[in-house]
């Protein structure tokens, strides 16, 4: 090769490096995330004009701004442990991840997810993000389903306050069901992956022959330096990876409150009785309105105490993390399937309204 090709092909080289690193126009004007942005301004917006009461706005603006200052008030915790939780699981190996969750498309692995997700304290919408991080991680998708259904109002603070408002008894009672509904959902999950219905998780990976899970993790743990460029990394990971469900989040506070202002929730919660048609308003206003486990769970003991209808509480709690537009657009999101994020409701609410039912009955059969 003579050195005028050489030039031309060091030329062409550089072009083609120059084109890679530098994306034109037009790339970043396709991967800006309108909706995300968009959200962003429209809840700040909204959240200032709560803090100014002194200016005179129309009545239903007021409605919104509450009721984003309102959840903002209560997830913003969630928000902040939940994105710390997936830097912290981006700096752990994929292997202790999938040992520690148990085998991918088994019970044991099902009865695992579903254990991490009742102890795990997190609201409802620190918990999606770590459930899409477990999916990146591994984790099937029937284990993630257990996670996400196990997880919402059984962290230990809400608990205790379940404790407060209904009693003992009866939080037991719906942590029991919870878990039942969550490990038999999950299984569905994997026989439809099994039976090539439903996409497998491409992430997942064998673990290499003879690990050992403690043995490795002193390994990992003493070559470890938990210095400041770690806890760095832990941040700037957090923030990166938990974007793709705040952009959800944003969209759904500015949603829930749209319809504050359509719809009454007094004039719901009187129609909450111990009947068919009670239940079918009671999942019905728990699919349309939008709001954490924190909300929920005083709305879920209102509906018990007040309504004299348990089933319908436990619906409340259940269908609204079932049909919650936010974790069926983020599974939809985080495993690239229509099929998966619509098989959340659609397996999961029967069961809810059965388990309901029959709570119903036998409260107004022996209490």
């Amino acid at each position: 090769m003579n050195d005028q090709q050489q030039t031309k092909k060091h030329k062409n080289t550089s072009a083609q490096c120059h084109h890679c690193s530098e994306p034109s126009s037009e790339h970043y004007k396709r991967t800006v995330d309108w909706l995300f942005w968009l959200s962003l301004i429209g809840v700040s917006v909204l959240f200032v004009i709560s803090l100014l009461p002194a200016i005179p706005v129309p009545t239903w603006l007021g409605v919104m701004a509450d009721t984003v200052a309102h959840m903002l008030h209560a997830m913003w915790w969630g928000i902040i442990i939940g994105a710390l939780f997936i830097g912290v699981l981006s700096k752990v190996p994929r292997e202790f991840i999938m040992a520690a969750l148990g085998t991918g498309g088994s019970f044991n692995g099902l009865l695992r997810a579903t254990a991490a997700g009742v102890l795990l304290d997190l609201c409802s919408h620190g918990i999606l993000m770590v459930a899409a991080k477990l999916y990146e991680r591994g984790a099937s998708i029937g284990q993630v389903i257990a996670f996400l259904l196990a997880s919402p109002w059984n962290s230990f603070s809400l608990t205790l306050i379940l404790i407060g408002l209904i009693g003992w008894q009866w939080t037991v009672v719906f942590i029991v069901l919870s878990m039942l509904v969550a490990i038999s959902t999950g299984w569905v999950f994997e026989r439809l992956v099994a039976n090539s219905m439903l996409p497998a998780n491409q992430n997942q990976q064998a673990l290499p022959e003879g690990f050992k899970f403690f043995s490795q993790a002193k390994v990992q743990l003493a070559s470890s330096k938990f210095d400041l460029q770690f806890f760095k990394e832990v941040i700037v990971s957090g923030i990166r990876d938990s974007k793709m469900v705040v952009r959800w989040l944003l969209f759904g506070i500015l949603l829930a409150a749209v319809l504050r202002v359509l719809f009454d929730q007094d004039q719901f919660q009187q129609y909450f009785g111990p009947t068919l048609l009670g239940l079918a308003i009671t999942v019905l206003v728990a699919t349309v309105l939008e709001v954490c486990s924190e909300g929920s769970t005083p709305i879920a003991a209102d509906i018990l105490t007040r309504a004299k209808a348990p089933g319908n509480g436990f619906a409340f709690l259940m269908s609204g993390v079932a049909t919650d537009y936010t974790e069926v657009m983020v599974l939809k999101d985080t495993t690239s399937s229509w099929r998966i994020a619509l098989c959340l409701p659609l397996i999961t609410v029967p069961q809810v309204v059965l388990v309901a039912w029959l709570i119903n009955k036998f409260a107004l059969t022996h209490i």
